[in-house]
């Protein structure tokens, strides 16, 4: 009867110091989005600038998704934050001038004109 009295006692400790762990990332994680957020200032809110790292796999065999990060990259450094591109695997042939001119994706802008953005933002991409 004792090890069945150890065995209820350590699941009910057990539980309450899991409901004790998720009431702490709970409130770390609301203190992390409140420091997040945007500061009121006396010159009205400023953003927080972030450094962003994007990986891609996709290249030539989808052209649309092996464009995502370019685009994404490009939209993220118009908002303000320092964006750098990795580029794994089949995306790796996206660096090759050739390959960049035959890629148009569906409904996105040539590759061609994408990177070309990306090298006037100064965008740094490394495969």
């Amino acid at each position: 009867m004792s090890q069945m009295t150890s065995r209820r006692s350590f699941f009910e400790n057990s539980g309450r110091l899991g409901a004790g762990a998720v009431a702490a990332a709970v409130a770390a994680a609301s203190a992390s989005t409140a420091e997040s957020q945007p500061q009121a200032t006396a010159q009205g809110t400023s953003k927080k600038k972030l450094k962003i790292v994007m990986r891609s796999g996709w290249g030539t065999d989808d052209p649309t998704r092996g464009s995502f990060v370019f685009a994404h990259a490009l939209a993220l450094a118009d908002a303000g934050h320092d964006v750098q591109i990795f580029l794994t695997g089949e995306a790796t042939y996206l660096m090759r001038k050739a390959t960049v001119d035959a890629v148009k994706p569906i409904g996105w802008p040539p590759l061609s004109e994408m990177m070309e953005k990306t090298v006037a933002k100064r965008i740094p991409v490394f495969s």
